[in-house]
């Protein structure tokens, strides 16, 4: 389709709002209001920030410094040349993304307005245009939080972080501030801006779904719709033609009306697998949309055939902590409890979830763009099957899926609700169906898209306030009403977690649900909130890890380094990036403190200098995550997932990430993405015999070959070794080593599966341990082998 891209550079004027007489784009010349040259995509901070008005806002606690700004008005205009249409075509204006209140000039007449900055907004400019002349364009953006002051706000509302202005205002959540995300409310044209000509005859809805995958192959369904400027509708037609690899397939659909469905038959399909259990085949279909055999449109999209299945029950078991099993082989793992639940099937098969959770990928969204590729990168090293992106966040683009379907990544994806009561308007539903039909469109012929969620943790939010959650109206009617007609096929969850009516006048509901987030009191990762839990799917868990100390110096101030309390108790950069983004210090929040609290409860202290705080940190993270994936591939299919928060940071900040914002590894990742391998050998938790179960765990659909060694890393005796053929997605107990309540030991576990060898290791014992010992072990353990990419440097760990 032809188009004209208006990405570059604008000009931008601003000021607070009211100030200037400005209610059209003629006015502006004459305000004499501050200007700069702006980039497209682009926010108003970054604009700022290079023509020299504000500081980098990551650096110390500049971030407060952009609170007067929330309560501007920014004016974007540019001049552009169009040319003219082939007769009969118009033109749309497309905005990708326009943050957030927005009305938009072409020559100087209203072209459109908008007011959510998570969607595609587009309105048809096919008058307003001087196609061969100059064209002028311009946008003004409100005050946010002005606008959000005209709304009434019902006692039942909560607003995420105590932040009721980001009730009504369809921006991400996070930019009000966040625990992971400073408060950054922003503004811009933060994604593409273009022209799309309009021609009279096209394509305009196309959706694909796996309809049956059996022996002989698989059925493939599409439904479609176009437009024609033809008086009769006959000699129509929609043909497909699928490629993946060698494989091909054919179809053609006669057509007598400008809707329709069909049913593709592929014999043979070479199907989508999850990371672990397959080839993530994509298939790349062309829709040609045909005129008495004549092609006068065609779309080309990439699919994958699979069928997934989101099986749940409402209710979880009773909370279970290490097994307990004799001696010698057996298998360690049991089948789904058919009354208690929550398991994704893939084509049929069964899947155990290793994954984290998608954040923000930066405080400033038009950055996410650049930050993308490398960030699902990281995931697909790391061995991640799974991500959740978030309810705080952005909808992400299509690149970001894209990543996902070729890498086997399955997706849940969120809707931008979290952690608030929401209105319930009429007007705001509304809103919110559009949103929702919108986003379904945009991305339901992903692969890698397993399921949508209604929202983050709200459902708990309203069991908190003593309401029934069934009352969410979102979630409830409006999000799965436009699922039913723009996304029929796929699996729908109303809350992350979800409370059921059933459980609704439960006492300890948060026991209660089949997916849970494992947040707790943040104490020593081995304590029995950790280890004697109910979930059967685990959609967060988290522990704290300080960042490199290269990277702390980057966005903290020399005097403001150490240590990491002031005289008064506190270091205020430290909490700026912890985040404390509230203006006040009213609120009852030190994630500092709760970090510092973290390496205690492993070490016994709190070490005295940076450095070595840095590293204690960063062993306290590593070994509790690596602890929360093994422990629950350990409870296979008891528990059949786990999403960990998280893996990359939005803004530089200490948390819960492994990987900070300038792409700075920790310790835990190098850890995690060893027990993240498909087949991995794990120790377990000591039962009440005394035993340290040997587990071989293999999650894939194909027996493997596996031998293994474990040595005693201070004596250097092999205390269990062996040749095991270890069956498709089950777990086996190939050894136990005896334990006691005195041991304070390091093993080392190395196996070797097809020809490469990893590594694993486990500390026997229980706290406090001596962070100078364990100094030393970090030689041994990072020395393991890791795969491909073999073993990472001790020396560099925390620097």
């Amino acid at each position: 389709m032809h188009h004209v891209s208006l990405d570059g550079d604008w000009q931008l004027t601003y000021f607070r709002e009211g100030e200037y007489a400005v209610r059209h784009p003629d006015d502006l010349a004459a305000a004499g209001a501050p200007a700069v040259t702006a980039q497209v995509p682009g926010n108003v901070e970054l604009d700022l920030q290079h023509a020299g008005v504000i500081p980098e806002p990551f650096y110390a606690g500049n971030i407060r410094r952009l609170r007067p700004f929330e309560f501007y008005e920014w004016w974007y205009t540019r001049e552009f040349d169009v040319p003219a249409a082939p007769e009969g075509h118009g033109w749309r204006i497309v905005f990708d993304g326009l943050d957030t209140v927005a009305t938009i000039w072409i020559n100087g007449h209203e072209a459109g307005r908008s007011r959510n900055m998570l969607v595609e907004h587009s309105w048809d400019v096919t008058g307003l245009l001087r196609p061969g002349e100059s064209n002028r364009i311009a946008v003004r953006i409100g005050s946010p939080l002005n606008y959000a002051r005209r709304f009434r706000y019902d006692a039942v509302t909560v607003g995420p972080e105590h932040r009721h202005e980001m009730l009504f205002v369809r921006k991400a959540a996070h930019m009000g501030g966040w625990d992971i995300m400073p408060r950054a409310i922003s503004a811009g044209i933060w994604r593409s801006v273009r022209l799309e000509a309009q021609p009279p005859a096209a394509i305009e809805q196309l959706y694909y779904w796996t309809a049956a995958v059996d022996a002989n192959g698989a059925t493939l369904g599409a439904s479609f719709q176009f437009r024609t400027d033809a008086p009769m509708l006959d000699g129509f037609a929609m043909r497909f033609h699928g490629v993946c690899g060698d494989h091909e397939f054919d179809y053609t659909w006669p057509v007598e009306f400008v809707s329709d469905r069909c049913r593709i038959h592929v014999p043979d399909a070479k199907l989508w697998w999850p990371k672990g259990y397959g080839s993530p085949n994509l298939y790349t279909v062309t829709a040609q949309l045909l005129h008495d055999g004549r092609v006068i449109d065609e779309r080309v999209e990439r699919i994958g055939i699979r069928r997934i299945v989101a099986d749940r029950t409402e209710f979880a078991g009773a909370s279970t902590g290490p097994a307990s099993m004799g001696a010698g082989l057996q298998r360690f793992d049991a089948p789904p409890d058919p009354k208690s639940h929550f398991v994704f099937y893939v084509n049929g098969e069964p899947i155990m979830v290793k994954g984290a959770n998608w954040v923000p990928l930066d405080a400033f969204h038009s950055r996410d763009a650049h930050r993308v590729d490398d960030a699902v990168a990281l995931f697909d090293d790391l061995g991640c099957n799974m991500i959740r992106c978030w309810g705080g966040n952005v909808y992400e683009d299509h690149r970001f899926f894209d990543l996902c379907d070729e890498k086997g990544i399955l997706v849940w994806q969120d809707f931008s609700f979290a952690c608030a009561l929401y209105p319930q308007t009429e007007d705001f539903l509304a809103q919110v169906r559009e949103e929702a039909e919108k986003v379904a469109v945009k991305l339901r012929n992903h692969a890698s898209l397993a399921l949508w969620c209604g929202d983050n943790e709200i459902d708990e939010f309203y069991a908190n306030a003593a309401l029934p959650p069934s009352r969410n109206r979102l979630t409830r009617e409006t999000v799965p009403q436009a699922l039913h007609r723009c996304d029929p096929y796929r699996a729908y969850v109303p809350s992350s977690p979800y409370i059921p009516p059933a459980l609704e006048d439960a006492e300890v509901v948060r026991h209660r649900t089949p997916e849970q987030h494992l947040w707790g009191p943040r104490g020593y990762f081995k304590s029995p909130f950790y280890t004697q839990h109910s979930a059967h799917f685990i959609g967060e868990i988290g522990y704290h890890g300080c960042p490199n100390v290269s990277s702390i110096r980057r966005f903290i101030s020399p005097e403001s380094l150490w240590p990491w309390h002031g005289a008064d108790g506190s270091n205020d950069e430290w909490q700026v990036h912890a985040v404390y983004h509230w203006q006040h210090q009213a609120i009852d929040r030190d994630r500092i403190q709760l970090m510092a609290n973290q390496v205690r409860e492993l070490f016994g202290e709190i070490p005295e200098d940076l450095e070595s705080f840095a590293l204690a940190s960063q062993i306290s993270q590593a070994e509790a995550k690596k602890f929360f994936v093994e422990s629950t591939r350990l409870r296979k299919w008891r528990t059949s997932g786990i999403l960990w928060w998280n893996v990359l940071d939005g803004w530089p900040q200490f948390s819960d990430a492994i990987v900070d914002y300038y792409f700075a590894k920790k310790l835990a990742y190098h850890y995690l993405r060893r027990v993240q391998q498909p087949i991995a050998v794990i120790i377990g938790e000591p039962g009440v015999d005394k035993y340290l179960p040997v587990v071989v765990s293999n999650d894939s659909l194909s027996a493997a070959e596996v031998r293994y060694r474990i040595e005693d890393a201070g004596s250097r005796e092999v205390v269990a070794s062996g040749a095991f053929t270890a069956p498709a997605n089950q777990n086996w107990q190939v050894a136990r080593l005896r334990t006691y309540a005195s041991d304070c030991r390091l093993y080392l576990i190395r196996w070797e599966v097809g020809g490469c060898e990893f590594g694993n290791h486990y500390v026997a014992g229980y706290p406090p341990f001596s962070l100078e010992r364990y100094r030393a072990w970090l030689e041994d353990i990072a020395a393991l082998p890791g795969g491909p990419l073999g073993a990472f440097d001790a020396a560099t760990v925390a620097r």
